[in-house]
């Protein structure tokens, strides 16, 4: 016996050729019904919601204990039909049904759309088909909403950063090596180039290699706990620099096209970006040095920012200019991310 539903199916129209929305879009779309004979309906409706979930589980001896947060954004219905008075049910005939809807994405500051591993930030619609004695009948899908948060206005992103780092040597190796590093600024968008100038004093018994990693960094919060997933996105290695030597140089290397942009408006899941300096010294340690990046959401309009200031000891040039996102609508205030130190951290790092 054939089924009274054939199938239930929510789409929607792009705005652009990214298929992407933000804060203050319009989301239209069609739900589509379609029925083998005609059937009684308590309710049709179509939902609009964003929301940020984290979930995973930890054995402590012979327990496993659950972590679970989720923040809620927004959730908005609209009824094709509704049957208030639970009496009469509105009977829908067989055949093709289509109904139209369109809402607004609210304009507050919400996080882009995200998929890590044990955490996700999704912003969907969701069609229900209720029947009396029936199991809901439902469709989802999901759109891609991205951030229209102007991060470029926040002077941190344009301030360069320096770190230097000793060490002295042991066992097979002797000697010290040194290393004094500078970066421009802190905010990239993808494809940029990251400028970074160091300078490296070997004064130990071996050459060294400068080696650069750039990694991502996803952290997830819940019951004061911590989860942290880590993934290295490029690596280049320099010229070897021998004994007794002192050498200064500039290297450029480009942030990944389809990275991410960075999450930092998220009060349970983070999105972070670091540039790792170190050097590789035979039969030792590394000593490292890692810096903070930000990357920017995928320009949208030109403009130009002010060069930042000259880091001590390089002397930097002006770099290029690049292009910030369109100036969002003022945003509502939300809740930033947790200290680091208010939780307890999964693995340690």
């Amino acid at each position: 016996m054939p089924n009274t539903v054939r199938s239930l199916k929510v789409t929607y129209n792009p705005v652009n050729e990214k298929n992407t929305f933000t804060s203050g879009d319009s989301v239209s779309g069609e739900v589509t019904l379609d029925l083998a004979k005609e059937c009684a309906v308590d309710a049709l409706l179509v939902k609009f919601k964003g929301k940020a979930d984290v979930l995973w589980s930890e054995r402590h001896g012979q327990t496993t204990v659950i972590y679970h947060s989720k923040d809620k954004y927004f959730s908005i219905k609209h009824f094709f039909i509704q049957n208030k008075n639970q009496k009469d049910n509105r009977v829908v005939t067989a055949g093709c049904h289509v109904y139209p809807f369109t809402f607004q994405i609210p304009f507050q500051t919400m996080p882009s759309s995200f998929q890590g591993s044990v955490g996700k930030i999704v912003y969907m619609l969701e069609a229900k088909l209720s029947r009396s004695m029936r199991i809901p009948t439902k469709d989802s899908t999901k759109i891609n909403f991205v951030s229209n948060e102007d991060m470029t206005s926040d002077p941190k992103l344009m301030t360069p950063q320096h770190e230097s780092k000793d060490k002295k040597m042991k066992v097979f190796n002797s000697g010290t090596v040194a290393m004094d590093v500078d970066l421009e600024k802190t905010g990239f968008f993808p494809g940029e180039g990251l400028k970074v100038m160091a300078s490296i004093q070997n004064d130990s018994s071996r050459n060294i290699k400068p080696k650069y990693c750039v990694y991502r960094k996803h952290s997830f919060f819940a019951k004061g706990r911590r989860r942290i997933c880590t993934k290295d996105l490029l690596k280049e290695v320099g010229e070897p620099i021998p004994p007794s030597a002192h050498e200064k140089f500039t290297r450029v290397i480009s942030i990944p096209l389809d990275v991410e942009p960075s999450i930092l408006n998220c009060s349970i899941i983070k999105a972070e970006y670091r540039l790792r300096v170190y050097l590789d010294v035979k039969y030792a340690s590394d000593p490292e040095i890692k810096f903070s990046l930000v990357i920017l959401p995928a320009p949208q309009v030109p403009a130009v920012l002010a060069p930042p200031p000259a880091a001590s000891g390089f002397g930097l040039e002006p770099f290029g200019s690049f292009v910030p996102p369109q100036p969002a609508a003022a945003p509502m205030p939300m809740d930033p991310p947790p200290p680091y130190g208010a939780y307890g951290m999964n693995p340690p790092q």
